[in-house]
């Protein structure tokens, strides 16, 4: 039983940290002293989930985003109608364009990396 306190502990404290919690915020949630988070933050296990959540967080919150930008991209392009004011249209013109290259440069940048990565893994299975 005490082993599972403890991992329920470590999963407040988890998911505390992760969300930005101070220390002092993180042992208050938790019911744990500051000695205790301090410890688990040395800890390599403990480090290295709090490293997988943060990820799994980040790919949570791009997942939200990408799905919402089909949404955002039709804003914008009904931001250039015609009835809509110039200064709106330019603002929306600017966006597209800006948008539209960051994206290009990041496909051309994912693609080129991909394409390291399988040379890579070729000339270490070489090996």
């Amino acid at each position: 039983m005490a082993h599972r306190g403890r991992r329920n502990v470590n999963d407040v404290l988890l998911t505390a940290i992760a969300c930005g919690a101070t220390v002092e915020a993180a042992t208050q949630r938790a019911g744990v002293s500051r000695a205790t988070v301090l410890r688990r933050l040395r800890d390599p296990e403990f480090k290295r989930r709090l490293t997988e959540i943060g990820t799994e967080m980040v790919q949570r919150a791009a997942s939200a985003l990408t799905a919402a930008s089909m949404e955002s991209v039709r804003t914008l392009i009904a931001l250039q109608q015609p009835s809509v004011p110039s200064s709106t249209r330019l603002g929306a013109a600017r966006s597209v364009i800006e948008l539209s290259i960051k994206l290009r440069e990041f496909a051309d940048f994912a693609e080129r990396l991909a394409a390291l990565e399988q040379q890579a893994a070729m000339n270490n299975s070489r090996r």
